[in-house]
């Protein structure tokens, strides 16, 4: 019989705000050696990498970096379909 895969969440994750707005960086394991990233609002609507990161560290800066050059306004709110 196989085991169910339940990824570990990182030490890294954490909540991130500017100004009034909060969202989630939860970053854990993929089961495969790397690292998934997910920014989560406060209405549980959230935004997934696509491609997996090597380490915690690497995601972590990916999500600061990403925050702070498009602003967490952008990871607030339902992704509009265009």
């Amino acid at each position: 019989m196989e085991d169910d895969f339940v990824p570990k969440e990182s030490t890294l994750s954490r909540s991130y705000s500017d100004g009034n707005l909060t969202v989630q960086i939860d970053i854990y394991e993929d089961g495969e050696g790397g690292w998934l990233l997910e920014i989560v609002d406060e209405q549980d609507n959230s935004t997934v990498w696509e491609d997996a990161f090597e380490t915690e560290q690497e995601a972590l800066d990916e999500a600061l970096d990403a925050l702070r050059e498009e602003g967490v306004e952008t990871f607030v709110g339902p992704v509009e379909e265009s």
